[in-house]
């Protein structure tokens, strides 16, 4: 019998080391691109458990809160508690620079002078939650999430 495989929810990421996180991220597919609205949930390497969610909670309420993803292949991010629309990168599918893989990439290196060397990746992990990989040039700094609102998952 075959055992099926359960996908984590952000929550769940959140807690997640980075070694665990670079395994899933690796077996997941891109998926397909989000649309509209997504809510963000930063996951900080180096924080801990405990204070994973407390880092992740105040970056939420002070500074990113998700991205906004148009059907023109483009995002702009939502900044600060007014949820500011800004910093814009274009989006589509190319290779990831982990493995090689096809996933989404979300690049600023045309559409940012402060954020141009910043280039996330995504893959889908179930139908409303997307696990995401930063990059600062060829260096990996964080992992993040990004979640369906209407989901219900949270």
């Amino acid at each position: 019998m075959r055992r099926k495989i359960v996908m984590p929810t952000d929550s769940e990421l959140l807690k997640t080391d980075d070694k665990q996180l670079e395994e899933l991220f690796r077996r997941i597919p891109a998926g397909e691109i989000p649309k509209g609205p997504m809510e963000g949930l930063a996951i900080l390497p180096g924080a801990g458990r405990s204070g994973a969610r407390v880092l992740a909670g105040l970056v939420h309420l002070f500074w990113w809160r998700g991205k906004v993803f148009s059907p023109d292949g483009y995002l702009s991010n939502r900044l600060s508690p007014l949820d500011v629309l800004s910093i814009v990168a274009m989006v589509g599918p190319g290779p990831s620079r982990l493995d090689d893989r096809e996933c989404i990439v979300i690049d600023y290196s045309h559409t940012s002078l402060v954020f141009g060397s910043v280039r996330d990746e995504l893959r889908q992990v179930d139908p409303h939650l997307y696990l995401g990989l930063i990059w600062l040039g060829n260096r990996r700094i964080g992992w993040f999430t990004l979640r369906d609102p209407n989901s219900g998952n949270g």
